[in-house]
């Protein structure tokens, strides 16, 4: 009896194991049969503009097929892309799209029978992405090696037109066929101090600092003030039931010394005046307009990895007088930023971002085109017609001038986010990170950008103005130039 039961056992273990988990086992990221078994037949193309950014080539081994990303800009792409080989696990497109690439999506069922009948291999389909390359290339040439993300999206559409991101890496070593070299190169990679593998721009998070004010300013707006509203804006703000003092940029006034317009406080990026501000929204209304905007939250149906951008909870008035202006836990992603910016340029009107145009059959023909859709309004189209006025004074004679793009109004706000540990007198050893959001043309933009360049690049008084703003203004060229 006591055999029989464990007979029974071992009989239910194994149907369970091949027939319940089935699914669950194909699909996890350790199961490298599936990838080793798909490289038997030619993966799809994934496209940027009119350039193949990851193709497959006939080799003789046990694979028959190889993936190959061009050398040229096998780095440029690789945050996107990802990469596929036999012996490390998928990631980027290559993952999030594998039904297509590896041919076994259903749509691809008449091209399968078309390949059977006229004797061809069996291939994938093709990745058509949003990114223009000229933009992609503009973004990387002014991040200049520098570590940090860049992205670029149109905010009509969501379409996402440039995504680069700070240490990348060159995905064709971990691709190869031969075992010791594709683990040897993962294993370095992974265990690199600058995480090359890290898709900055979605993955990673960051104190926003200034950028937040915009939606400190936003719900400031909705709740009726005015941007030539006088508001509080001390030189020095004692933080309540704190022994913290919060003072400005390089002890600057704002205003008077007691008082300043909301639209000059943006322009200037006064601390104590969006400190002020946040404390007299409230905290709730705080986290309720961030929510709105995505915080705490992914985008959904995205396709590539994302980490959450966060708003604190059950946080005292301190806390949000230092949350509204981007500090204390306030965490967010380049992408994040993106919308943000995207979606005040846009009527206030958030478009989900995407980065997959269009997807072929092997023999190049439509299956399917991403349809801009919105995901909801987080603001009215009067406060995106304020914010954007408080922007274009931000660079027009703010903070932001170095954005300035001649003939073409630019809207804006710069960043100067503290972060690590401070010393004894409260000043932050490690250099701040350089923010910059914004869109152009101001009065109908076709382009929105957020940049972050990691501890100012190295400066220990970087600012978002005088680092993030150039590389902002080359990008936004860039997409303006493009075929509209």
């Amino acid at each position: 009896m006591v055999c029989l039961v464990l007979f029974l056992a071992l009989l239910v273990n194994a149907n369970w194991v091949q027939v319940g988990q089935a699914h669950k086992l194909a699909d996890s990221p350790n199961n490298l049969h599936p990838q080793q078994q798909a490289l038997e037949r030619e993966r799809g193309s994934i496209i940027a503009g009119t350039q193949t950014i990851a193709s497959s080539v006939a080799v003789d081994d046990q694979f028959k097929f190889q993936r190959q990303y061009p050398a040229d800009s096998a780095v440029l792409y690789a945050p996107i892309t990802g990469y596929y080989g036999p012996f490390v696990a998928a990631t980027g497109l290559e993952r999030a799209e594998n039904d297509i690439l590896s041919g076994q999506d259903s749509r691809l069922f008449i091209s399968k029978v078309s390949d059977l009948v006229t004797g061809q291999h069996q291939r994938g389909g093709t990745i058509v992405t949003t990114l223009v390359p000229a933009v992609q290339q503009a973004a990387a040439q002014a991040l200049n090696g520098r570590r940090g993300a860049a992205v670029a999206l149109d905010p009509r559409t969501g379409e996402i037109l440039a995504m680069v991101t700070n240490p990348s890496y060159d995905p064709n070593p971990l691709v190869s066929h031969a075992q010791t070299t594709a683990l040897d190169a993962f294993t370095k990679l992974n265990a690199g101090a600058d995480q090359p593998l890290l898709n900055r721009a979605t993955q990673q998070t960051y104190p926003p600092g200034s950028t937040f004010k915009l939606i400190t300013a936003a719900t400031a707006l909705k709740q009726g003030v005015k941007p030539d509203d006088s508001i509080p804006a001390p030189r020095e703000l004692q933080l309540p039931q704190s022994t913290a003092v919060l003072k400005n940029f390089d002890n600057e006034q704002c205003g008077d010394g007691e008082n300043d317009t909301l639209i000059d406080a943006l322009t200037i990026s006064c601390n104590t005046a969006f400190a002020e501000l946040g404390m007299r929204v409230g905290a709730g209304a705080l986290a309720e307009q961030a929510e709105a905007f995505g915080f705490n939250s992914t985008f959904p149906d995205f396709g590539l990895p994302q980490a959450k951008s966060v708003f604190p909870t059950a946080i005292d008035a301190a806390q949000t007088a230092q949350s509204a202006i981007g500090q204390f836990e306030v965490r967010v992603t380049p992408l994040q930023m993106a919308e943000v910016a995207a979606t005040i340029a846009n009527q206030g009107h958030e478009m989900a971002p995407y980065v997959v145009k269009e997807l072929l059959s092997s023999d190049q023909k439509p299956i399917s085109r991403t349809s801009p859709h919105q995901t909801g309004s987080p603001i009215s189209s009067d406060v995106a017609a304020n914010l954007t006025t408080m922007m274009t004074s931000v660079v027009k004679h703010g903070t932001g001038t170095a954005a300035q793009i001649p003939t073409v109004d630019v809207a804006g706000k710069t960043g100067t986010a503290q972060h690590g540990n401070a010393d004894a007198n409260g000043n932050f050893t490690a250099p701040p990170h350089a923010w910059f959001v914004g869109f152009a043309p101001a009065a109908n933009p076709t382009v929105a950008v957020a940049v972050i360049i990691e501890d100012g690049g190295g400066e220990l008084s970087a600012t978002g103005g005088a680092i993030a703003a150039p590389v902002a203004k080359s990008i936004m060229q860039a997409a303006l130039a493009r075929p509209q």
